[in-house]
């Protein structure tokens, strides 16, 4: 991976990381079309997606340090962090049990493509139902809505899903309003991020090489910085709009996919 694949990497990851857009979709058919392979790009892709991730943290951190030293004097705190648990499980527990499969199977632009096209439908049907909102902030939350997200975000497994557009739409479901179910879909993002970049560095850690450390560290800043626009950029974007314009990005650009597939102008 050299310097110029590190960066464009970093900066679709951050780009992408917190959109309903699916990052590990984008980031598939970036590396596709770079002609990037090998086991320290594999690496490289979710370790980056570690650093976007500490962008919520310091986009929150206010919030976070209160509920830390809060958890054993204030209810509303303890309520918080166990959400983020329980929401955290169903993900943990099935991608430990089939992460594998799914990435040799679907871990491929043209199953990327048709996910994007799909959840661009769901994301439009979504916002066309009646939405009843009975919840406004993510201190409302209940343990039992925080579970129903949880399960929500386990399609987030299959790529070109979406991890964001998952849990948003599933407390778009539930009652949420935009503004809560996008916090929140930050918020649940950061213990399983951390988690899967922390498993991969472990997993990893005799294979990675000096030479990788470089082009990493680049795309990880890359990624932390643009991740913190796009935080920003949603939650001001969620205020005033709907989440279609996002669903009719993602069925023009999987269309797009799809026929360069079909027409043979790419090899993907």
């Amino acid at each position: 991976m050299s310097w110029l694949d590190a960066l464009i990497l970093g900066l679709v990851e951050g780009l992408t990381e917190f959109l309903p857009i699916s990052s590990t979709g984008h980031l598939i058919l970036t590396r596709s079309l770079l002609g990037l392979e090998g086991d320290d790009v594999a690496r490289a892709l979710i370790i980056i997606q570690g650093a976007a991730i500490l962008a919520v943290c310091w986009e929150y951190r206010v919030r976070l340090w209160d509920t830390t030293r809060s958890l054993l004097t204030q209810a509303r705190a303890r309520l918080f962090a166990l959400n983020l648990l329980i929401a955290f499980v169903p993900i943990a527990v099935l991608a430990k049990l089939y992460n594998k499969p799914i990435e040799a199977v679907l871990f491929a632009p043209v199953p990327v493509a048709l996910a994007l096209v799909i959840g661009g439908l769901f994301i439009l049907w979504a916002e066309r139902r009646k939405h009843t909102e009975r919840i406004t902030t993510v201190d409302d939350i209940k343990p039992a809505d925080a579970l129903k997200v949880g399960l929500f975000q386990t399609l987030a497994l299959f790529p070109g899903t979406s991890r964001s557009a998952a849990t948003i739409l599933g407390g778009l479901f539930i009652g949420m309003g935009r503004r809560a179910a996008t916090e929140f879909s930050f918020f649940i993002a950061i213990p399983v991020l951390l988690a899967a970049t922390a498993y991969e560095l472990w997993e990893t850690r005799d294979a990675m090489t000096i030479a990788e450390t470089g082009p990493l560290a680049l795309s990880s800043v890359v990624a932390f910085i643009s991740a913190l626009l796009s935080i920003r950029f949603l939650l001001r974007f969620v205020s005033r709009h709907s989440f279609a314009v996002f669903a009719w990005y993602r069925i023009v650009f999987g269309a797009i996919v799809l026929a360069m597939w079909a027409l043979g102008w790419v090899k993907w």
